[in-house]
């Protein structure tokens, strides 16, 4: 029986946030971390995380110097 993927959305993992970290998306699979990272790795699940360090904002928006005086 296939169901639609609004009728997924709402019915399956109903208790999951709708972004999930890498815990949460392999607590709900029932899964691995390892697993997770390779199904992750190999475009099975689409999934990536950017973490910015406040100090290459600043630095974009020329509030900072990139190269300070040593």
């Amino acid at each position: 029986m296939k169901i639609s993927g609004k009728e997924a959305y709402s019915v399956m993992l109903s208790d999951s946030p709708d972004i999930m970290n890498i815990e949460e998306m392999c607590s709900a699979l029932s899964i691995s971390k390892k697993t997770g990272y390779k199904l992750l790795r190999e475009g099975k699940i689409v999934g990536r995380t950017y973490r910015v360090p406040k100090v290459h904002v600043l630095s974009y928006l020329k509030i900072v110097d990139e190269n300070p005086a040593k």
